[in-house]
C-alpha cells in the first residue's frame, strides 16, 4: 500500500500508480523530496469538486435557524488586568 511516488518511479510505473488509487485512494508524487501532485480516482475528484452551497444556504439550513438570538453586548466596563 504505497502512498507516495518518486516522479521517475510513478512514470516508470504508471498503470501501479493508478491501480494503488482505485484501490487504496489518493497517491503522492514528489520530486525532489517535494510533494507537488496528487493521484485520486474519478469519483473522488468529482466528489472534491461537488459544488457546497453558499455560507447563507449552510445558515438557513441550521438546526438554530429561525430561533431568537440575543445577540446584545454588555455594557459593563472591561476588567482590569495587571501587566
Amino acid at each position: 500500500m504505497k502512498t507516495a511516488w518518486a516522479l521517475q518511479d510513478a512514470k516508470n510505473r504508471f498503470s501501479e500508480v493508478v491501480e494503488e488509487t482505485l484501490h487504496n485512494g489518493p497517491q503522492w508524487i514528489t520530486r525532489r523530496g517535494q510533494e507537488v501532485v496528487v493521484v485520486v480516482s474519478v469519483p473522488e475528484y468529482r466528489k472534491l469538486k461537488q459544488k457546497r452551497g453558499s455560507l447563507v444556504e449552510f445558515f438557513h439550513k441550521s438546526p438554530i435557524f429561525g430561533q431568537e438570538l440575543d445577540l446584545r453586548r454588555s455594557r459593563e466596563t472591561a476588567r482590569k488586568v495587571e501587566l
